[in-house]
């Protein structure tokens, strides 16, 4: 697995979720198509009991460990992000993030709350060991617009940041991975017979 995007949003229609849906269809488009972790998904007493051993919940974890990059996306509710998150995150092993790459991503009522990602959220992924945090991007929910259908449509200064992010994400760490060659693990012998030296 390359890219885990991760909904950490208990509602299956979020705003949220959908910043995460419009990262997930550039990345798609730049020929790296993630793969997607919602958290509300997963049993939710192995959840809140903290059964590690439960099939979901290791199947997850398992995912987050596979992963090379996460994006992970989240309300904000009273300045801090979402419970769900919050206890999924504390399952994860201490290094379950190390050399990892992470995008944050948040959405709140108010350009008040946009704090949370850097006060809340960031020292959160920095102890988990994440080699590389973006910088998080926060909209409000005037900035994103959800339909009963669940078609999105997210304002155009939200989504310039959301392409500069996946254009980072393709070019300086999932590109690199698929495109750069094997490197060689020994030389051909050589014959004495061919060697060379001069003085």
């Amino acid at each position: 697995m390359t890219a885990l995007l991760i909904a950490g949003s208990p509602s299956q229609r979020s705003r949220s979720a959908a910043l995460l849906d419009a990262v997930g269809l550039r990345l798609a488009r730049r020929g790296a198509p993630p793969e997607h972790l919602h958290i509300r998904d997963l049993n939710p007493q192995a959840l809140l009991l903290a059964d590690t051993g439960h099939r979901s919940v290791a199947q997850a974890v398992e995912r987050v460990l596979d992963a090379r990059v996460l994006v992970i996306a989240t309300p904000v509710y009273k300045a801090a992000y979402s419970g769900v998150l919050k206890v999924f995150l504390d399952l994860l092993p201490q290094t379950a993030l190390k050399g990892k790459t992470v995008l944050p991503l948040a959405t709140g009522g108010s350009p008040h709350h946009m704090l949370a990602l850097d006060y809340a959220l960031r020292p959160v992924l920095q102890s988990l060991g994440a080699k590389h945090i973006l910088p998080g991007i926060y909209a409000t929910d005037a900035q994103v617009v959800v339909t009963p259908e669940g078609s999105h449509e997210v304002a155009g200064d939200v989504a310039g940041r959301i392409d500069d992010a996946v254009n980072l994400l393709v070019t300086e760490t999932l590109r690199p991975a698929v495109s750069a060659p094997a490197p060689a693990t020994h030389f051909a012998p050589v014959p004495f017979s061919q060697v060379r030296c001069s003085v």
